[in-house]
């Protein structure tokens, strides 16, 4: 079997840079028309900017919760900090 030179060329150039590049973009392409169409289809299509209200009330609680997190290390810390060296001075002494 003997190959033009038209079909050497092509596929030289499928094996070189060109025909990775052309892969990738084939991948990309294909990816790109199924977003939409997978598990997560259905809750991307019903998804929806927040009102301004539903953004302030998600605000506040997470800086709430982030308070209370803080606020329980510090507890820790000072425990830590005070009662934990008391505790081993009766056990050392």
């Amino acid at each position: 079997m003997t190959r033009t030179v038209e079909q050497v060329s092509q596929v030289n150039e499928e094996k070189g840079f060109f025909g990775r590049a052309r892969r990738l973009q084939q991948k990309i392409e294909e990816r790109e028309q199924r977003i939409g169409k997978g598990r997560y289809g259905r809750v991307l299509k019903m998804a929806r900017k927040p009102t301004n209200e539903e953004y302030e009330k998600t605000a506040k609680i997470t800086g709430l919760g982030i308070l209370l997190i803080g606020a329980l290390g510090f507890v820790v810390y000072i425990i830590r900090e005070l009662v934990a060296p008391w505790v081993l001075h009766l056990f050392t002494h």
